[in-house]
């Protein structure tokens, strides 16, 4: 059986070359072949879906040809191959994501508003492709400083101890295992916990401590954590519960990280298309190093 490749999108910015580094290291890490794909925008009269009879070739292609060029010279490197399509990008990248391992991408390529953090096309990758995305910022990125942060090599993960999505957390203790780092996980818990009473517009303090919440939260975590554990015994997982909002904790330990994996939301029965979520969403948009969005496992049947 064949391995799966990792997927890098490239349009000729310095943004999606800089995604290209990320991918062309993670195809060696994974002993997977890489793929470069360039989609070039069909012209506005096509109809979507529809490609033309002359089918752009990978050697016509001036985008791909600078990645050789850029790739040029390297000794140790996967096997590659390169890809020309037709269309929106936002439409055919996720498409490619059924017959991937990884689909890698930069923020923001050419098109957009020059003042955008998050470009549409990596959104609309992240949100619908079938196999993990990662979106590469743009180098200088800067973050508050949060927690302390111990050097080395490390991989966050965020984690809903109500809710925990096993696709993500088997994808960061995969990745950890393959750099040789330890991994970071962020359960974040509401807090304050306010409770309204009888009077309008009155709140009272919560009946419970905060330090139990905290330690219900780790303790939750420790436990989710424990198959993951055994299944990668060379990984250092370490728990961190924090009070408030996840993304910025996230964000925060962002700073310095290997990669922050998020998990992508179910789709809800009725919905018309798939969602992310707003703590996905958020990180995508200010997280420092690249961000991983897992889609959730298929249902069981």
């Amino acid at each position: 059986m064949s391995t799966l490749p990792v997927i890098a999108a490239v349009d000729g910015s310095d943004d999606s070359l800089v995604a290209l580094d990320w991918a062309f290291e993670a195809a060696l890490v994974r002993e997977a072949p890489l793929r470069m794909v360039h989609v070039q925008q069909y012209a506005a009269w096509a109809k979507p879906g529809v490609l033309p009879a002359g089918r752009p070739q990978p050697e016509d292609d001036p985008v791909l040809d600078r990645v050789r060029r850029y790739l040029a010279g390297r000794v140790e490197r996967p096997e590659t191959e390169y890809l020309a399509l037709e269309g929106a990008p936002a439409a055919v990248l996720p498409e490619l994501g059924s017959a991937a391992q990884l689909l890698v991408l930069g923020s923001r390529g050419r098109g957009g508003f020059v003042g955008l953090l998050l470009g549409s096309t990596a959104t609309a990758v992240a949100r619908d492709a079938e196999c993990p995305v990662v979106v590469v910022p743009k180098p200088g990125r800067e973050v508050h400083d949060g927690m302390p942060i111990e050097p080395g090599p490390r991989v966050v993960v965020g984690l809903q101890v109500d809710s925990p999505d096993e696709a993500t957390l088997s994808f960061a203790f995969a990745e950890a295992a393959r750099r040789g780092a330890r991994l970071q996980v962020v359960a974040a818990y509401p807090w304050p916990a306010h409770l309204w009473t009888a009077a309008p517009s009155q709140i009272v303090p919560p009946p419970v401590d905060q330090d139990a919440v905290e330690n219900e939260t780790r303790t939750l975590a420790e436990g989710l954590l424990t198959q993951h554990r055994d299944r990668h015994p060379e990984v250092r997982a370490e728990p961190y519960a924090a009070p408030g909002d996840a993304a910025g904790h996230l964000v925060a330990a962002s700073k310095d990280a290997n990669l922050v994996v998020v998990g992508r939301h179910r789709r809800l029965p009725l919905a018309p298309a798939r969602m992310m979520g707003s703590v996905a969403q958020a990180v995508l948009l200010h997280a420092a190093s690249p961000v991983a969005v897992v889609p959730p496992a298929p249902p069981q049947e």
